[in-house]
């Protein structure tokens, strides 16, 4: 039983150390064509932004919006397979105790 508080202290510690590490990262998320650029960091917080001039038509404008919303889905998508990779090898560990 004490081995196994110690092992999971442990695995507390590494995925604690592992969580800090991605959220320093920064995630880029492009739309087609790459007309709009956005950063996140790992906590989820967009840093930066790149709008292209041509994604920008006064007689479309929720062409912009759904090149917008496509950037910002593309990095989220990226945040959460990076998570998966770091720290779902902890969940599964946990799961399987």
């Amino acid at each position: 039983m004490g081995n196994m508080m110690k092992q999971m202290k442990k695995m507390e510690k590494q995925m604690a150390e592992e969580q800090k590490v991605m959220e320093a990262k920064s995630f880029d998320g492009v739309s087609p064509d790459e007309l709009v650029k956005v950063t996140f960091s790992g906590k989820r917080q967009m840093t930066d932004m790149t709008i292209d001039p041509q994604a920008i038509d006064p007689d479309d404008p929720d062409m912009l919006s759904d090149l917008v919303l496509a950037a910002v889905n593309d990095a989220l998508t990226k945040i959460d397979e990076e998570g998966q990779q770091t720290l779902g090898k902890y969940t599964n560990k946990l799961s399987g105790m």
